[in-house]
């Protein structure tokens, strides 16, 4: 990759990032303003094409392997989980988010792989784990970065089912009428493809030799603060009203939003603190 294109690309990946503030922290900031129809779905593809972008510069054609992993296992583990309630819960789709692949829209595959991605990236600045191969870090990072993409679910469930109506949780649950058994299912489908890559990765030792530049790190963590930053938005910008859930429970939207802005302070946005400190804090010879 040359100089120039290495720039133009980063640069690109910078309006990305910006964009994507204005269609979702902007937009349920200001809903009046920026909210629009095409809000939701750009949410979900910008991550998307960063995550192609940037992973290319990292690993290559190695992205695109990422990529099959994700949306695979994710329908499958989606279709199932329609179908039978297995690994999340009794739920189904509606037709919000448009055409499906069988039951599952096919915008979810997608919303999976760019927050999948960037905790991947953020998972291998915290252990600093890029460049190894070894079995501890074979396992450690998809772990790890499990973790950090469900925080991110933890904090959008709700808002998504109960508020928004994208899915719907036919028994309810305990949490804003989400179940619990939904964030296990999520852990156990994540952790498969994450686990998976990192297989992948280290049958494949030529994807650590791309060395991308040291803004590259940078730009992950800012999109991950982005998207952490969309909810307390939600909270400051969504005005409060009941919402019932499927088994008839009454819930406040504010409540649900003020939630999830405690929650993703403390998780999402405490990680790209995190990281970014990680990044901050390394001696110069490895920023180079």
């Amino acid at each position: 990759m040359t100089a120039m294109h290495s720039r133009t690309l980063g640069t690109l990946l910078w309006v990305m990032i910006a964009v994507h503030a204005v269609v979702t922290v902007l937009a349920d900031g200001l809903p009046g303003t920026f909210g629009g129809p095409w809000n939701l779905p750009l949410a979900v593809i910008i991550p998307l094409a960063f995550a192609l972008l940037h992973g290319s510069m990292r690993y290559g054609g190695g992205i695109a392997a990422f990529l099959v992993l994700c949306l695979g296992v994710s329908n499958i583990m989606e279709n199932t989980g329609v179908m039978t309630g297995f690994p999340f819960g009794r739920y189904h789709y509606t037709d919000v988010l448009g055409p499906k692949l069988f039951l599952v829209p096919l915008l979810i595959g997608p919303a999976y792989f760019g927050t999948g991605y960037l905790s991947w990236v953020l998972a291998t600045i915290l252990l600093r784990t890029d460049r190894r191969r070894d079995a501890p870090a074979i396992v450690l990072t998809p772990l790890v970065a499990t973790f950090i993409m469900v925080g991110w679910d933890v904090c959008l469930d709700p808002q998504s089912s109960t508020i928004s109506g994208i899915w719907i949780w036919e028994r309810g649950g305990s949490y804003f009428g989400v179940p619990v058994s939904n964030y296990l299912g999520w852990f156990l489908t994540v952790f498969t493809f994450l686990m998976l890559f990192s297989l992948y990765r280290a049958w494949r030792p030529e994807l650590s030799d791309i060395t991308p530049p040291p803004r590259w790190w940078y730009q992950a963590c800012a999109l991950f603060a982005v998207m952490a930053l969309d909810f307390p938005a939600a909270y400051l910008g969504q005005a409060s009203s009941a919402v019932t859930d499927a088994t008839g429970k009454v819930w406040q939207t504010v409540d649900i939003f003020g939630t999830g802005a405690i929650a993703i302070l403390f998780t999402m946005l405490f990680v790209t603190v995190a990281c970014t400190a990680v990044l901050l804090l390394q001696p110069p010879e490895r920023k180079a």
